[in-house]
């Protein structure tokens, strides 16, 4: 649960920190730049005593940072720019929708009708709050929302790529370089696409950034790789669902969002699809 409420916190501070002036290159820049020594501490701790990598490893590693750490994070934090932090977690929360989506694309998996039905309830859910907030912003939500479900969909491909890369090199071990990889590619978008002056911020935009780094991407990044340890990874999804709770809940008290009926319906709808979604997805096949 505590891992569920820092990873949902990060789009609480990325929203806080645009009220500063800053844009989403550098800031996702000072992110990065703050996390990179914990990840890399966390591929040197998880490579100690294991055979070094192959080149072809190597390249499943940057492949797996780039799309899943790196463009992920980048397409999410342009999105939060022109959406609220609550639609922003709730098109997150869909992503165990897409995943299944795209094991049926590219593996021809089956999709089961209680899966499908899950699917349903769930999008009715996140196109009733983005309707109401296109009502309110106009054709910004639409991109921000788009932004966003694409940073979805680059994650996705990430978990559907690194299920064999996992077994052979281990999870830590992954996400420490993955992160790695991934905290680089971001410093070398600043540096192509902004002056160095772009660096100078205000100082709450670089604590802001500290702490996100720390508690909304490293802490939990470790919490929930702990939490599936010990009680497995269906239950630590099925305790994730305060997830998306927690980021409405911040939004309003800390943000100002507003909490309407609208939004209320929109994520019951979210989370109940999402629950029977993966509950249709551990029964076994008959």
């Amino acid at each position: 649960m505590a891992g569920a409420v820092a990873f949902s916190g990060k789009a609480i501070i990325v929203k806080l920190a645009y009220r500063h002036g800053v844009d989403a290159v550098t800031l996702i820049m000072y992110r990065m730049l703050f996390a990179l020594p914990i990840f890399a501490v966390m591929a040197w701790w998880a490579s100690r005593g294991k055979p070094p990598l192959s080149r072809r490893d190597w390249l499943g590693v940057a492949g797996l940072g780039v799309t899943g750490y790196y463009l992920s994070s980048a397409l999410d934090f342009a999105g939060l720019a022109y959406i609220s932090a609550s639609l922003e977690r709730l098109i997150l929360y869909l992503n165990p929708t897409l995943v299944m989506m795209l094991g049926w694309m590219l593996y021809g998996r089956s999709i089961r009708g209680g899966q499908a039905l899950g699917m349903a309830i769930s999008y009715c859910g996140v196109v009733l709050v983005f309707g109401l907030e296109a009502r309110l912003q106009g054709a910004d939500a639409a991109w921000g929302a788009l932004l966003v479900f694409l940073s979805a969909a680059s994650y996705a491909i990430y978990l559907v790529y690194s299920g064999e890369m996992v077994k052979r090199i281990g999870s830590l071990r992954l996400v420490g370089l993955a992160t790695t990889v991934a905290c680089l590619c971001c410093l070398l978008q600043f540096v192509l696409l902004r002056p160095l002056s772009a660096a100078v911020v205000a100082p709450e935009v670089i604590w802001l950034s500290v702490l996100n780094a720390t508690l909304c991407t490293a802490a939990p990044v470790l919490m929930v790789m702990m939490a599936v340890e010990r009680i497995g990874a269906s239950m630590a999804a099925q305790t994730g669902m305060v997830g998306p709770l927690s980021t409405i809940l911040m939004g309003v008290w800390i943000l100002g969002e507003p909490f309407t009926l609208w939004v209320a319906a929109g994520t019951a709808l979210v989370i109940a699809g999402i629950f029977v979604f993966t509950r249709m997805s551990r029964r076994p096949a008959h």
